[in-house]
């Protein structure tokens, strides 16, 4: 019969180095980064996209491209924006991150999880 306090496993344990206070320098390493290919390609896609919709609605609105209801040239416009924009800021911080400008990582980009 064991008394209360004595164990009965072979276990064994060491004492921490003193000199590093319990840390080890694997812990503070990052792992590489994980580059989010579908996203920067969803950035890709509104990027031209919203290029495109800005290039033909100024080409509708200068007149250059005759179309049957030039009202429509605003909202061409506006919605070409509305895409390009995204698209480009998540492209600017996918090339800042390729190239390891301080402070710009592909975890600033969101990841549609696979």
């Amino acid at each position: 019969m064991l008394s209360a306090g004595v164990s009965n496993n072979k276990v064994k344990y060491s004492r921490l180095a003193a000199d590093d206070d319990g840390y080890i320098d694997l812990q503070f390493m990052k792992s590489p980064p994980k580059v989010p290919y579908k996203a920067i390609g969803v950035a890709v896609f509104l990027f031209l996209i919203g290029s495109l919709l800005i290039t033909f609605g100024a080409l509708f609105l200068s007149g250059i491209i005759q179309i049957q209801n030039p009202d429509r040239t605003i909202p061409v416009i506006i919605i070409g924006l509305l895409v390009f924009l995204p698209g480009f800021y998540h492209l600017r911080i996918a090339y800042y991150a390729a190239k390891g400008y301080r402070g710009y990582s592909y975890d600033d980009i969101p990841d549609f999880g696979d």
